[in-house]
């Protein structure tokens, strides 16, 4: 029996940990693939309180470190059903709790056309930084116009020959910080109100077409392509215990209660105005200090 089982260790996931191990809870992390959520892929983090620069992997093992150092016990393993007693079954194990986090985030949202899963590793990736020094001096596109897609091509445009930016609308969402960055930049050339319609290539990516607003097609020849349209939440495992939005989000009240009492969420995966490090963080810590706020009363009333 742990006192808290949280799924998910990215920063939400983590910082819950957290707060919940400095209490003397019983903690069980369960992660999927690897600690650091998305926040791991980042270049560089600039805009977190406190920290002038520091890398997403340094942010993320920073965190994972002082978790492991309070004795939090993370298990590699893929949660697969939340029961209402807060049973956690995985693909190999079942656990108990007094109290259930749900701190998943979200995943890459993917184009949706033919060859894109055929694909990737040999053209297709959503990392810049995971995947940008295979393209050193190379030909690539990005798809996308939020703060992502802005920095992946700032990050590319240091390694490959040339990136094409390829938005949808006019106007990117991004910050304006990224596009003054992106106009000094000689080899980013912007493609938009445009849409990637097709991967082409027999064994790997060899050009993509594209659709303009008048419907009018190009094909361009790219080595790679970095899809960075945004994330969507996997939250259909737990639909028998939270209620979920038509876009797949995780409703609550108050940002931390579900429809089920002891079953707590935090972080990108809920319904919320800003997905960013600062307020992943500010939720996991709520979440921890409500839960164990709410499984001090429940004991004093079974007492």
């Amino acid at each position: 029996m742990f006192d808290i089982i949280i799924i998910g260790a990215g920063p939400a996931g983590l910082t819950s940990a957290l707060y919940a191990l400095r209490a003397n809870k019983r903690v069980l992390i369960l992660e999927a693939k690897s600690y650091g959520g998305q926040i791991i892929n980042a270049e560089k983090i600039e805009n977190y309180p406190g920290i002038e620069l520091i890398s997403g992997f340094d942010f993320a093992t920073n965190l994972y470190n002082q978790v492991k150092k309070l004795g939090g016990e993370i298990k590699y393993e893929t949660v697969v059903r939340v029961e209402e007693d807060k049973t956690v079954i995985t693909n190999n194990n079942k656990y108990q709790a007094k109290a259930v986090i749900i701190a998943t985030g979200t995943g890459n949202r993917k184009l949706n056309i033919a060859k894109e899963r055929d694909f990737i590793g040999k053209g297709i990736s959503y990392c810049a930084t995971c995947d940008g020094n295979f393209y050193k001096n190379k030909v690539v596109a990005v798809n996308g116009g939020g703060n992502t897609a802005l920095e992946d091509a700032i990050y590319l445009a240091n390694i490959a020959s040339k990136v094409y930016l390829i938005h949808r609308r006019e106007e990117f969402r991004g910050e304006n910080t990224y596009l003054d960055e992106i106009k000094t930049k000689n080899n980013i050339e912007l493609i938009l109100n445009s849409i990637v319609i097709s991967l082409n290539g027999k064994d790997k990516l060899e050009s993509i077409t594209i659709k303009d607003k008048n419907d009018k097609t190009q094909d361009i020849k790219v080595d790679g392509l970095f899809i960075a349209i945004g994330q969507e939440p996997k939250n259909e495992i737990f639909s028998n215990v939270v209620k979920i939005n038509n876009y797949g989000y995780i409703e609550s009240e108050d940002g931390v209660h579900t429809k089920t009492p002891g079953i707590y969420v935090a972080g990108d995966t809920k319904v919320k105005i800003l997905r960013q490090l600062t307020t992943a963080v500010g939720d996991g810590s709520i979440a921890a200090t409500v839960a164990i706020k709410e499984m001090k009363r429940r004991r004093k009333i079974n007492v």
